[in-house]
């Protein structure tokens, strides 16, 4: 099974779910990638790598964009966000499902509070779907 995290550009919230979920799957037939509706500038925001690696998880690379070669290889998209319609994945090449968490974004100026929130909210949500997933073969 082949998982895509989305989120609008691929610069926190899509991937701070693939990171985790990376980190706590033991599932080898499962495998994840995130990317955004439009490519992200790069270097990501220095006070959400420090706050995803507070909470364990490595934040690092370069935001990657959707592309048909990528949505080819997808069983299931996960939205990990608020501000990406669910619409502009039903087309006729794409036979996955796809599912909605509706994490708000971030946006700059944004407090370490609120960044850890919605860090945490990812990774319960991640952890879900992973035991949810434990028997996927």
């Amino acid at each position: 099974m082949n998982i895509l995290f989305v989120c609008k550009y691929n610069r926190f919230r899509s991937r701070v779910a693939e990171a985790y979920f990376n980190k706590i799957n033991k599932n080898k037939n499962i495998r994840v990638k995130s990317a955004g509706i439009m490519k992200g500038s790069y270097p990501l925001d220095k006070r959400e790598v420090e706050a995803a690696k507070r909470m364990g998880i490595k934040l690092d690379g370069r935001p990657v964009g959707l592309s048909t070669n990528l949505m080819r290889k997808i069983d299931l998209i996960i939205i990990v966000a608020d501000n990406v319609p669910k619409s502009i994945f039903n087309y006729d090449g794409f036979r996955g499902k796809t599912v909605v968490w509706k994490i708000k974004d971030i946006y700059n100026g944004e407090s370490k509070v609120l960044i850890e929130k919605i860090i945490k909210k990812i990774k319960g949500k991640v952890r879900r779907l992973v035991k949810k997933l434990e028997n996927v073969k």
